[in-house]
């Protein structure tokens, strides 16, 4: 007799989790795309857009895991997050942003969908 043993985020291999996660946001419906997501760039240092069509969809699923795990974060730490290094050709790479729109954009209807909260205190 195999032991069930309750299952949290934590247990999950990420990868599995989000890949998961994403498929289900994407089968809800209740996502709803902006009309610039096939054309805008994830982050300053980046020269073309993502290939995966779905791309929104699997950083809204990793947005959400990283606040089950580490509440309390916001736009500001999730550009950090997903910053990288810019390359500036012969000068040396330096640290860079990613975008803050996207962030905002996927908390904002992750909040609305009833997934995550606010905390009023800030």
């Amino acid at each position: 007799m195999a032991d069930s043993t309750a299952r949290t985020v934590k247990d999950v291999n990420p990868h599995e989790f989000v890949k998961a996660y994403s498929a289900h946001l994407k089968r809800s419906g209740k996502m709803e795309l902006p009309e610039w997501v096939d054309i805008v760039k994830t982050a300053r240092f980046k020269e073309l857009p993502p290939y995966d069509p779905d791309w929104y969809y699997t950083r809204a699923a990793s947005i959400a895991r990283k606040i089950y795990l580490r509440q309390g974060i916001g736009v500001g730490g999730f550009q950090k997050i997903y910053g990288g290094r810019q390359r500036n050709g012969s000068r040396p790479p330096h640290f860079c942003k990613s975008s803050g729109a996207i962030s905002r954009n996927i908390l904002q209807q992750l909040q609305k969908m009833g997934i995550i909260d606010v905390d009023p205190k800030g």
